[in-house]
């Protein structure tokens, strides 16, 4: 009986009909590290020059060890000081040209739950402290998890974004349309 209640479950959530609603309770992380740079207030791009130290407690300066030898590395924060009443759903990206968005298919900070996630250039390591470069948090940031990058992973060659991406990354020289 247990074996044929899975194969129907299965058969209705490849149908999108079955399986467990998603979860209302929260998920709590607790931050492994604070970034440290001169940008003190949220802002929508120019940060491809900043400087970030990421400063790491204490105890997981041995799980640090080894990151320095990467060129570049995945920064998982919170965009702690977005407010939690956000309740923004679309917008129109930067230009009024542009076509609305959900906020889910932008790379905006006013997101159902203010995560960032950003590939950034791992400049040095020195005991507990990973300087990276290009890192879209300002000062006081959580940090709450990284990753090494990995090309072969991490990089799609044929990835496809939508027009309107191309025109406003081409209209706007020298600025970071990841936002």
């Amino acid at each position: 009986m247990n074996l044929l209640r899975r194969m129907f479950d299965r058969i209705l959530r490849l149908l999108g009909m079955g399986g467990q609603p998603v979860p209302r309770e929260p998920v709590s992380l607790a931050p492994i590290a604070v970034v440290r740079n001169a940008v003190f207030d949220p802002r929508p791009d120019g940060w491809e020059n900043v400087k970030s130290d990421l400063i790491f407690r204490d105890d997981l300066l041995d799980a640090l060890e080894g990151i320095d030898s990467y060129s570049h590395i995945i920064v998982v924060f919170s965009c702690h000081r977005v407010p939690d009443d956000v309740k923004t759903r679309t917008f129109t990206p930067g230009d009024v040209d542009l076509p609305q968005q959900g906020i889910l298919a932008s790379r905006s900070q006013l997101r159902p739950n203010s995560v960032g996630v950003a590939v950034v250039q791992l400049l040095r390591k020195r005991k507990n402290i990973v300087r990276v470069l290009g890192l879209d948090a300002i000062d006081g940031t959580p940090i709450v998890d990284i990753k090494p990058y990995l090309p072969q992973f991490d990089s799609i060659p044929d990835a496809t974004v939508p027009d309107w991406v191309n025109r406003a990354t081409r209209d706007a020289p020298g600025e970071d349309a990841s936002s």
